[in-house]
């Protein structure tokens, strides 16, 4: 039987990278809204890893099928960790991200060196057939840029300034991000545990 995987998020860009990095796991790998899973989903826990969980289990509830989601954001350790699980949110749902990145860049306007650290945090929640969850998390660590620079990615991806390649997020290639991104990362992570899982059922 090919399981099929449906993955909690209407973000063009992002079913790209999951599909790109979940490919060979020889399963159908579906949005939500491709599954026609549509539930209201109220995210209203308090880490990264609770508000994935509320997204997969809506989808899940909906479908009984292998649902993930992921919940990521921006975590500014000189603004006490802000955006952080309200990333999306930031600034009102309907501002651009040019607006909200240039926010965050005035914020720290007199931040130097160090005390810009930033890191891109995602945590990726399954729910499985028999009601199972799993999480993976992981990190890319950088710097807030002191101008956006960029015009690959979404979101915060062009004022996270990665100092070991130089680079924002914005300016990487699909390839390298999916590398070192921290959803390439934790969805990396996913899919070996998935592995197992999907071929003790095989």
């Amino acid at each position: 039987m090919k399981h099929r995987i449906i993955f909690a998020t209407g973000n063009p860009g992002k079913m790209r990278e999951i599909r790109q990095i979940l490919g060979d796991l020889g399963c159908e790998i579906l949005s939500m809204k491709e599954a026609g899973a549509a539930p209201e989903i109220v995210e209203d826990g308090t880490t990264f890893g609770e508000n994935a969980e509320i997204k997969a289990r809506a989808v899940w509830a909906c479908t009984g099928e292998i649902v993930l989601a992921d919940d990521s954001g921006l975590v500014i350790d000189y603004l006490g960790g802000e955006p952080g699980i309200y990333s999306a949110r930031y600034m009102g749902e309907n501002t651009s991200y040019e607006i909200k990145n240039r926010n965050l860049i005035e914020r720290l306007s007199q931040a130097q060196g160090a005390e810009r650290a930033a890191r891109f945090v995602c945590n990726i929640a399954a729910v499985l057939p028999d009601g199972r969850v799993l999480h993976t998390e992981a990190v890319m660590e950088g710097v807030i840029a002191q101008e956006p620079a960029g015009s690959g990615g979404f979101g915060y991806d062009p004022i996270l300034l990665l100092t070991e390649y130089g680079v924002t997020s914005a300016e990487l290639t699909m390839e390298e991000k999916n590398r070192i991104s921290h959803r390439g990362k934790a969805l990396e992570a996913m899919k070996q545990k998935l592995k197992g899982i999907l071929e003790e059922d095989s």
